[in-house]
């Protein structure tokens, strides 16, 4: 196991406490503690939130649009870290899949994005900013399963030095193909960051309807 799944920080509500939690991933050479500080940002005092650390920063080596075989062994052990946190979070503190909620950046969105689409289901939310699923242009997509109208929120800028728009737009397709409800936004000439608008949509997602 290259990645530790035990290597994870918390915030906000105890877990034992709490009735939703997010799993927050960080981006490549961030750490469990750098995109924990966006928990500050949201508005919904109900949440635990958890975020598992890659080993050295990074939870696989190369461009997430290289063959998925050159980012081995590093991409299945992240990968592993996400299943054990989830089942963690089913057995232990007893949560139910629509009270967990996934957000994560840059190389942790597509770590996310890629894992949810092969492990598909009601979901609280899902929130994939600046990233796409994973591998190159050509790959299949044979996901199977639906995420029964899990609110999906995609956000990136364009161009994004790291993630093409077209990767962003499939990666929309595929979650609403499997029966996600998908909220897309693109921001014109903005760096590769998670920006006010975006938070504020996430909490919107959130709040539900009015």
């Amino acid at each position: 196991m290259i990645h530790n799944p035990n290597n994870i920080r918390t915030a906000g509500k105890p877990l034992e406490e709490a009735s939703k939690v997010m799993v927050m991933v960080h981006g490549r050479g961030g750490s469990a503690s750098d995109i924990l500080s966006l928990s500050q940002y949201i508005d919904d005092t109900d949440f635990a939130f958890i975020a598992p650390e890659a080993q050295g920063n990074t939870w696989y080596p190369y461009s997430f649009l290289r063959p998925m075989d050159e980012n081995e062994p590093y991409l299945s052990s992240a990968l592993e870290v996400l299943t054990s946190l989830r089942a963690r979070l089913q057995s232990d503190f007893n949560f139910k899949l629509p009270q967990i909620y996934w957000l994560g950046f840059s190389q942790g969105a597509c770590l996310l994005l890629e894992f949810l689409a092969r492990n598909p289901a009601g979901y609280g939310g899902i929130f994939g900013l600046s990233g796409g699923l994973i591998g190159p242009p050509d790959t299949p997509r044979l996901y199977e399963g639906s995420f029964d109208k899990t609110l999906v929120f995609l956000g990136c800028g364009v161009p994004d030095t790291h993630v093409p728009k077209e990767r962003v737009l499939e990666s929309e397709q595929v979650f609403q193909r499997m029966g996600a409800d998908v909220t897309l936004k693109l921001y014109p000439n903005f760096p590769h960051t998670i920006n006010e608008d975006e938070l504020n949509i996430v909490n919107l997602l959130l709040a539900g309807p009015k």
